[in-house]
């Protein structure tokens, strides 16, 4: 186990994800042997499809769009690309993180849908969960229609967690039409700037910094 602080890391330009998924490995290996420190990578991918270890083949309905690459974490279709925040949280579970308690992979999972939270509501967005579905949802207030704003999904190998969370800031919508995300099809994807509100990445940075306190220390 390492006893240094966690590292706070923001790529510059678009992140190659076949890169990004063998530097993940690496650093978990170093985690886990306790010669590297744990990780929050905010990155920036080019558009691409990712699978998780649930993903049908079918809801992936225009496989020529875009790469496509098996992610290896939980879930199922996920869309990452420009205007869309994807932040890989590489911790070592066997500690416990704020009010994350040790080895409690529901609880991890559990807080980062907080932070997620807490972060969507510096913006003046109500971020909610929903039961059976992974990730944040926005309700529109007159008619009730829900979107999907952030994305989770996680994988811990030998109590060291990888992969992470996606909110999507200013994206291109119209890209998630190539998949089913995340296997739901009753509800669509939204953004903060679809919903009205203006804000850079460095704003969304900011604030998933100053929440992360508020929830894992």
């Amino acid at each position: 186990m390492t006893d240094q602080p966690i590292e706070w890391e923001t790529a510059a330009g678009f992140s190659s994800y076949p890169e990004t998924l063998a530097r993940m490995a690496t650093r978990v290996s170093g985690i886990r042997a306790g010669t590297a420190a744990e990780l929050v990578w905010l990155v920036e991918h080019p558009p691409l499809y990712t699978s998780g270890t649930s993903a049908k083949p079918a809801e992936l309905t225009d496989p020529g769009r875009f790469p496509v690459f098996a992610a290896g974490r939980g879930g199922q279709w996920t869309y990452h690309g420009p205007g869309q925040r994807t932040a890989y949280v590489l911790l070592d579970l066997e500690r416990a993180h704020g009010s994350v308690p040790a080895r409690d992979i529901r609880c991890y999972v559990h807080g980062l849908e907080e932070w997620l939270i807490r972060t969507l509501a510096r913006f003046g967005v109500r971020g909610e969960r929903r039961a059976g579905r992974v990730g944040i949802w926005v309700a529109d207030p007159v008619t009730g229609a829900e979107s999907k704003i952030a994305a989770i999904g996680v994988r811990v190998t030998r109590w060291v967690s990888w992969h992470g969370i996606a909110l999507n800031v200013h994206p291109d919508l119209s890209h998630f039409g190539g998949i089913v995300p995340c296997g739901i099809s009753e509800h669509g994807v939204t953004s903060l700037a679809a919903l009205g509100v203006t804000a850079t990445m460095a704003d969304l940075d900011a604030a998933l910094k100053s929440c992360w306190g508020e929830v894992f220390t």
